[in-house]
């Protein structure tokens, strides 16, 4: 592992246009306001520039427009954020995994073990399971019957991936994922419920990243289906049948119903619900905490919020919101005596 990297090594390797001092050696990231000597930052936004001009990093990362911001070396790139992020994992670069089974690990003799793969102690695997080249199975992982898991994905301690279900290459399923498991279906059959078999898989495309206690759920009839380049934080629950579509991100504690459909290229904040069998078109944006109760059919950014009070203030406005529709009421009767009034006047 490399200790530092000088910018004009930097630029080399991910391109950009180095101002000043190309020899700066960096050997960390650092937010502007945490920055010392040997530190890297960036600024994404003019509005940051009062604190790019109390910096102490010894370099920045920044955008054309604020090229001019600062007399530090500096390496001009198009999206500074993402410029940043690759220069992080270039000074901090995933340990690498020694390929190898553990002595503990239990896998039917139907399976192939690449011997790039690394399997840990206690995990599990199902008869005709398929495991790709460089594939990294942590301690503790159950992996059913059927699975098909991609080159170069990993999977962390405690991941649990049921029959049949398909990870793509290139994919990381944090530790408590749950890949898989029945979906939310039940039958009411003279008052008592009646489980409806789920039947369907789920299929992951290339490059998800899938976070930590996640959970999606298996398909009733057909498949739930998460494309390529999905990104899903920590605690989401996807029920049966929903399809995200690529590169989709989706922040924590959101939950999705069963046979929603996400298009490509969604963001979707933290908390937020989604109803079943809704369609959320391309590119839409979705506020953190927002209930989505209908189809939004047109790219822009949505948002079903009620703004906090103080709990007394509040309870004074959930009265109001009840007595709506006679206010509504009230408000139509006098609109049509107002208008007789105007008549009789005329």
């Amino acid at each position: 592992m490399r200790a530092s990297y000088s910018l004009r090594e930097i630029a080399a390797q991910l391109g950009g246009q180095v101002l000043g001092d190309d020899t700066t050696l960096i050997t960390r990231v650092a937010s502007l306001a945490g920055a010392k000597a040997g530190s890297l930052s960036f600024v994404s936004a003019s509005k940051y520039r009062p604190i790019l001009a109390l910096t102490e990093a010894s370099a920045v990362v920044v955008g054309a427009h604020d090229a001019d911001a600062t007399l530090l070396p500096r390496i001009v790139a198009e999206n500074p954020y993402a410029y940043f992020a690759r220069v992080s994992l270039l000074l901090n670069p995933q340990r690498k995994v020694l390929p190898g089974l553990h002595p503990t690990a239990v896998v039917d003799l139907s399976v192939v073990i690449p011997a790039s793969v690394s399997i840990g102690a206690h995990v599990h695997i199902g008869r005709e399971v398929s495991i790709g080249e460089d594939v990294v199975i942590e301690a503790g992982c159950v992996i059913g019957d059927g699975v098909i898991i991609g080159h170069s994905s990993r999977l962390h301690a405690n991941v649990t991936v049921y029959a049949g279900c398909e990870i793509g290459h290139s994919c990381v399923l944090s530790s408590g994922v749950v890949i898989g498991a029945d979906g939310f279906g039940y039958a009411e059959d003279a008052g008592r419920w009646v489980k409806i078999p789920q039947v369907g898989r789920v299929l992951i495309g290339d490059l998800v990243e899938i976070g930590a206690n996640t959970t999606i759920d298996r398909g009733a009839l057909d498949d739930t289906v998460i494309e390529e380049g999905v990104k899903l934080d920590n605690l989401i629950q996807i029920g049966h049948n929903c399809h995200i579509g690529a590169h989709t991100v989706i922040a924590g504690c959101v939950g999705i119903a069963g046979s929603a459909v996400i298009g490509r290229h969604c963001r979707i904040g933290g908390a937020a619900m989604i109803l079943g069998h809704l369609e959320i078109a391309d590119h839409v944006t979705i506020s953190p905490g927002s209930m989505i109760s209908r189809s939004l059919k047109i790219a822009d950014t949505y948002t079903a919020l009620m703004p906090f009070q103080s709990h007394e203030n509040w309870l004074k406005t959930a009265v109001r919101i009840r007595h709506l529709d006679d206010m509504a009421a009230r408000i139509q009767h006098l609109e049509h005596e107002l208008n007789a009034l105007k008549k009789e006047q005329s």
